[in-house]
């Protein structure tokens, strides 16, 4: 019997493009999923409350409280999504006990983060890692590598160098590399008296942070535009960022959508960044008006990085893709699920466009026949494709994911409220 696959796929075969190859390349591609939105970004260690203009809203119930908790609803999660996985997790979430007990985030080690790493080898699962620099007493200033108080920068130092090392060893656990991406919230409310010594500091304390070298891991900074009560000034701008990586080999620049201004396409850095750098990492997010951190759909900023990511030569390899969402508004775990989806979808999208024919016509000029090309391709029969991969990696369809996150919510609500 004829399905709606085989005929999508004859479509997009006569378009040269073969559906059974992308969906093949595309479950190889891990997504790095962040372990924040099953929480609302508290961790285990919070002391000082989120600051450095991070934000959830919602009271929505069910909300993680326990690693055990955390590690469950990713699960029940990851098993609704197709294609591989990874976990991205920040320091906050360290898992203390009576044989390891707690110690501020200057001191943490390895020991533990090996309840992650334990619960990532049954799964499958790489691990991706980030410093913690918000919800601390440390941060009651809202500036820390970058602080003119120099107890304050050293304390935020070796939390740095704590995570690296972190990072290092859980790359040697899992034999695999680990991004270990630095994001300050350092910044001010109003006009700057002295922006120059701000990023002479913040310089200083990363040269300090990367002097060591590590072969597991690979090392980023995450530049931001603005965040809230740090209107006039954020240190670690993009223009910051872009410098230091390019002048110290080994460290990248990490493009988080929602931390650009709102007119600017992120989608366009990357063709600009992948002829200087092997690696871009990237954090995809949906701003609304803000850096925000909706959750990730199916949208038209989504699907123009998915395609820079598909087109442009070796992008695949160096692009790493990250996740940074969280609403406490609605089903941490559909959200988590949606998100990742999306994300997914977009990338299959892209790789059934034809990318290697509409350039051919750009580069002879072929406008007219370039932009219907283009418009075809939008209306090729994807939803068949994204069928068809969703059921053999055994995951619902988008009309099965809502009972499937209801049934779950159910069955753990009862033992959270």
């Amino acid at each position: 019997m004829t399905t709606m696959y085989d005929l999508a796929r004859e479509e997009y075969a006569a378009l040269g493009i073969d559906t059974e190859a992308v969906m093949e390349k595309l479950a190889a591609k891990p997504i790095s999923v962040h372990c924040w939105q099953g929480d609302d970004v508290l961790g285990f260690d919070q002391e000082g409350g989120l600051s450095g203009g991070i934000q959830t809203t919602g009271n929505y119930p069910g909300r993680a409280r326990t690693f055990e908790e955390l590690t469950a609803d990713f699960e029940a999660a990851m098993a609704l999504v197709p294609g591989a996985k990874r976990i991205n997790l920040h320091a906050s979430y360290a898992v203390f006990t009576d044989e390891n007990p707690w110690v501020d985030r200057d001191a943490i080690e390895y020991k533990h983060f090996e309840p992650w790493v334990a619960w990532a080898k049954a799964h499958g699962y790489g691990i991706d890692f980030n410093p913690t620099i918000f919800g601390h007493p440390m941060m009651n200033n809202e500036l820390s590598l970058s602080s003119p108080d120099k107890a304050t920068r050293d304390f935020w130092i070796r939390h740095c160098k704590a995570c690296r090392k972190i990072s290092q060893q859980i790359g040697e656990a899992l034999d695999d590399q680990t991004l270990c991406n630095i994001w300050i919230p350092d910044g001010l409310k109003d006009v700057p008296g002295d922006r120059y010594g701000l990023r002479e500091r913040l310089r200083d304390s990363l040269d300090e942070i990367y002097a060591e070298k590590y072969d597991r891991v690979i090392d980023s900074c995450e530049s931001k535009v603005f965040g809230i009560g740090l209107e006039s000034m954020t240190v670690g701008s993009n223009e910051f960022y872009l410098a230091y990586a390019a002048t110290h080999p080994g460290v990248y620049d990490l493009l988080d959508l929602g931390h650009f201004h709102p007119t600017e396409n992120v989608a366009d850095k990357l063709s600009a960044l992948l002829l200087f750098f092997d690696k871009v990492p990237m954090h995809v997010t949906r701003p609304v008006r803000w850096d925000s951190d909706h959750v990730v759909l199916f949208d038209d900023p989504t699907k123009e990085v998915a395609m820079e990511i598909a087109h442009i030569p070796g992008a695949w390899e160096k692009v790493i893709i990250g996740l940074d969402f969280f609403d406490a508004s609605i089903n941490r775990v559909g959200a988590w699920a949606t998100g990742t989806r999306a994300m997914e979808k977009s990338l299959l999208y892209a790789l059934l466009q034809p990318g290697e024919r509409l350039k051919e016509l750009q580069d002879t000029y072929q406008f007219t026949e370039k932009m219907m090309l283009a418009e075809q391709a939008k209306s090729m029969p994807f939803g068949a494709v994204w069928d068809e991969y969703c059921r053999r990696a055994d995951c619902p369809l988008d009309g099965e994911l809502y009972p499937a996150v209801a049934a779950y919510e159910a069955k753990i609500l009862p033992e959270r409220m």
